[in-house]
């Protein structure tokens, strides 16, 4: 492991528990019946947690998109070919009439009011140069985990620190919630795989139908995570990341680790989000504390993840798109329930008869 990796992990403390008993305090206290807003109150209460404060303040946001492909779409796994990921990374940039860019997280970040980065984590062809374009790649596109390691330690280590160096930036911008994305052909293959290793469940059990391959090309992607599991027994979180990882999955770990040693939110999008979220947890016990699971998305592993890092999601829309678009989804949720402990008054403050 890179030392400025080992240097990311030992900031991350556990959450200010002042902070979280100051802000449970007043939730009880505020203008309403208690627990009549949900899971807006616990939400709330950990907010506070992580930011420090009984009235904490979520300013900018910023959805941080890794663009890489995978050396086992050659296998078959995925109803589109890698081009397709060059052609999305172009329409995540273009200029539009909206703005720029015209995928679907653009939009949805438009609407939100969410700040956009795309960063080149691995793509298999070559990117024209684009002042928007966060260039990270060490190679095109990762190494086909079926038959080999996914990434050389040093590659995958590069991207980690790629990732952390995007949302360290972000942050230094004004972003206090941090939303990892991904796009890459072949990515839920890897994202299978490794939390099939991590979280020792059979391939069938974590293996889903991604960008909607049919019953038989479903079967044979089950088949080749179980190769690739078969292949190589390493199950460190970062043995298990190069093995069976993918650059975006590397970059999003770095992103995720640079939030919370800054002490911000982290919002998971889904199930690719979710394997690096894994390894991460087990890097870091308290990394889990600053995560906030955005949805749980139709890709069968999800909800496995999400029981295994104790997050409980915000909403079950169906979603399979990855880019981030769920995460960013949630963005306006985590707004309100900050904005309900911040600016709700309490009974006293309001002169209303408890």
């Amino acid at each position: 492991m890179h030392p400025d990796i080992q240097a990311l992990i030992d900031q991350i403390g556990p959450p200010d528990h002042a902070a979280v008993a100051r802000a449970g305090a007043r939730q009880v206290q505020l203008t309403k019946p208690a627990g009549s807003l949900g899971d807006l109150e616990p939400l709330s209460i950990r907010l506070a947690g992580v930011l420090g404060s009984e009235r904490p303040e979520l300013r900018g946001a910023a959805v941080l998109v890794a663009a890489a492909d995978h050396g086992v779409a050659a296998e078959g796994v995925s109803a589109y070919p890698a081009e397709v990921t060059q052609a999305m990374v172009l329409n995540l940039l273009a200029d539009t009439p909206a703005g720029r860019g015209g995928a679907a997280v653009n939009a949805l970040a438009r609407s939100a009011g969410v700040e956009v980065y795309l960063m080149d984590a691995g793509v298999a062809t070559e990117l024209p140069p684009h002042p928007a374009l966060y260039r990270a790649a060490v190679r095109r596109g990762s190494r086909n985990l079926r038959h080999e390691a996914a990434m050389t330690p040093a590659e995958r280590d590069a991207l980690i620190l790629a990732g952390a160096a995007l949302a360290r930036g972000a942050i230094e911008a004004g972003a206090d919630l941090i939303v990892p994305g991904e796009l890459g052909i072949g990515n839920t293959t890897s994202a299978a795989a490794l939390t099939a290793r991590l979280l020792n469940l059979s391939p069938q059990a974590v293996t889903g139908r991604g960008t909607g391959v049919d019953d038989g090309r479903l079967a044979h992607k089950v088949a080749v995570v179980g190769d690739a599991l078969a292949r190589t027994p390493v199950t460190a979180p970062l043995d298990a990341l190069a093995e069976l990882g993918g650059f975006e999955i590397a970059a999003m770990l770095g992103m995720m680790l640079q939030a919370a040693a800054l002490r911000r939110v982290v919002v998971l999008d889904g199930f690719v989000e979710g394997s690096a979220a894994l390894v991460g947890a087990g890097l870091s016990p308290h990394l889990p504390d600053y995560l906030f699971a955005a949805g749980e998305c139709a890709e069968v592993g999800h909800a496995a993840q999400l029981q295994a890092l104790g997050l409980r999601p915000l909403f079950r829309l169906g979603l399979r798109l990855g880019e981030g678009t769920g995460g960013v989804l949630a963005v306006p949720l985590l707004r309100a329930a900050a904005a309900s402990l911040r600016e709700m008054q309490t009974f006293s403050e309001a002169g209303v008869p408890s």
